[in-house]
């Protein structure tokens, strides 16, 4: 077996100039804005015929509960899209972007991997097209103005303790969380405590994976709630007169990114990494873009189904009308067998049928998330490890089939698209079955009740714990008219609980609400829970460390 790295793959591949990926799609020249031979923007606006055109099937890649061990959701996304091109259906991926911070963090690059890749992965991996370095300059050019505003006289009467806008970096950086600002003299600004967040987290990213087009996007910008005044009425960023020049900082990072696999299938790479502490999903004009042009479109959400997929349904599905065909749950035998109680350091030293089966109730779950909670049929793709033996697939084909889930094991990361046609051919039949979908709560449930009802139906969670604060922030924003917006809950990935040891499937668990927030503009309420932070902190061996660059030019050491 190849056991090359991914960086070594990508950078052997032969890729196509972006222009011919783009004709195999139907998308004509004027519409392409090129950022060199292999990476574009497609500007929707240039394609005359493009609210007419009728849209493809969608199919959402999500997973079980991701461990240290990993998944390969992103890579089985990637896989099956090549498969489906390989079987002759016209088929495009829309996925996130990666974010530097777990790039340089943990992660250590989200392009895929082995021979399921979008390329090129080093630029994506890395700067790209600037899309997030876009999102930041328009979130700190608002956080610039709020604080301005308040030194030149503050006309709107800010409360400068009840500032609620934070600064953004694209860079996991735990100094950054609780700072001061505004110290050594007048000249200097108010002096208040303030903070970061990554800029994944920030609410600019939530608008413009979720904005229909820029004017629908400006729109949004101006209903930021950036403070509230000293009788707590709130501003935004309109009141500052913030948005438009916002909004033009973000003309071209609202246009998507078109590149293309290790095989050449067309890739829109648009927004949204995180989704444990943010929206979590591709762009909805990325999605709708490749919809459009491709007959089977296969897109993902962040982590498990109780976090990417649940915010994929329950907000970009509401919002956008779109409606997913079908859905591939991605496990792996390596995480089965954590969540079955395996320490990371042992799980090659063999078969464990025992961790496994101890293990398959967090899948089970995941696959009723997806068939009971929201209607939608679900295949488990087994994504193989080169140490996964015969018989530990064949032990959860046979418990999962037991129970009327559909297995089908893919080695996309080994064979690329070869690898992964049986589950084509699978997902092609689902998404041919008559669409049921259905919401765990309503918009006009109250909030604590919404947040109470993802509690109980997606996480299997007994119900919720709100904090004395909590309790505050909810009534305030009932009163403000927000109570009818759905809700974004910020927790962590390693459980369905909010304590990431509690892995399998816990049961008559209580999940703590300590800090709920609005994102006015992106239309959703925040909800945080048990320890979750909005920056992230570096590891004790960041991925930094292996990556670098040789004298010609070459990177090495992503993965």
């Amino acid at each position: 077996m190849d056991m090359q790295s991914d960086v070594e793959i990508a950078q052997q591949a032969t890729l196509k100039p972006i222009v011919e990926i783009a004709e195999q799609l139907g998308i004509k020249r004027d519409a392409i804005e090129l950022y060199g031979d292999f990476k574009a923007k497609i500007n929707v606006n240039k394609i005359p015929d493009y609210e007419e055109r009728p849209e493809g099937k969608l199919i959402l890649v999500t997973a079980m509960t991701p461990t240290p061990a990993g998944e390969g959701k992103t890579t089985v996304t990637v896989g099956l899209g090549d498969a489906l091109n390989r079987i002759g259906i016209k088929t495009a991926i829309a996925i996130r972007e990666p974010s530097l911070g777990p790039v340089f963090g943990i992660k250590g690059g989200a392009a895929g991997g082995g021979h399921a890749q979008v390329v090129p992965m080093e630029d994506i991996n890395l700067h790209f097209t600037g899309d997030f370095h876009a999102i930041g300059a328009a979130n700190n050019l608002l956080a610039a103005m709020l604080d301005n505003h308040i030194h030149q006289g503050n006309e709107l009467g800010i409360d400068p303790r009840k500032i609620t806008w934070k600064r953004a970096v694209d860079m996991n950086d735990r100094q950054l969380r609780y700072i001061v600002s505004g110290l050594n003299g007048k000249a200097n600004g108010f002096p208040r405590e303030d903070g970061f967040q990554i800029t994944v987290a920030s609410e600019i990213m939530a608008i413009l994976c979720l904005a229909q087009d820029l004017q629908d996007l400006k729109e949004r910008l101006n209903k930021i709630i950036v403070a509230y005044t000293y009788d707590d009425k709130p501003v935004t960023a309109g009141d500052l007169k913030a948005h438009g020049a916002m909004a033009a900082l973000l003309k071209d990072a609202i246009k998507p990114n078109l590149v293309q696999t290790l095989e050449h299938t067309p890739a829109f790479i648009h927004g949204g990494p995180f989704a444990n502490i943010a929206h979590g999903c591709n762009s909805v004009i990325a999605t709708r873009l490749a919809l459009k042009f491709a007959d089977y479109v296969i897109t993902e959400a962040g982590f498990g189904s109780d976090l990417g997929a649940e915010k994929f349904f329950d907000i970009k599905c509401r919002m956008s009308g779109l409606r997913p065909n079908a859905t591939v749950i991605v496990a792996t035998i390596r995480a089965l067998k954590m969540h079955g109680g395996v320490p990371k350091n042992e799980l090659d030293y063999g078969e464990d049928l025992k961790a496994i089966e101890k293990g398959l109730p967090n899948l089970w779950k995941h696959v009723e998330n997806m068939r009971e909670v929201f209607g939608v049929p679900a295949v488990v793709a087994i994504n193989r490890f080169p140490t996964d033996t015969e018989t530990e697939i064949q032990f959860v084909k046979d418990k999962c089939e037991e129970l009327g889930i559909p297995v089908v094991p893919c080695t996309v990361w080994a064979h690329g698209g070869a690898g992964g046609e049986e589950l084509a051919r699978k997902v092609i039949g689902l998404a041919e079955q008559k669409e049921r979908f259905t919401f765990p709560y309503e918009l006009d449930d109250p909030i604590a009740t919404k947040i109470e009802k993802v509690v109980q139906k997606v996480y299997g969670g007994k119900g919720i714990e709100l904090t004395g604060k909590a309790k505050k922030q909810i009534k305030q924003l009932e009163d403000l008219g927000f109570g009818n917006l759905p809700v974004c809950i910020a927790k962590t990935q390693y459980s369905f609980s909010d304590d990431p040891k509690k892995i399998g499937r816990p049961r008559d668990f209580i999940v703590t609400v300590r800090d709920i927030y609005v994102s006015a503009g992106a239309g959703f309420i925040v909800v945080l829970t048990g320890d979750i932070l909005t920056m992230p902190g570096l590891p004790k061996r960041p991925a930094a460390e292996q990556i670098d660059i040789t004298a010609d030019g070459k990177i090495i050491g992503l993965f």
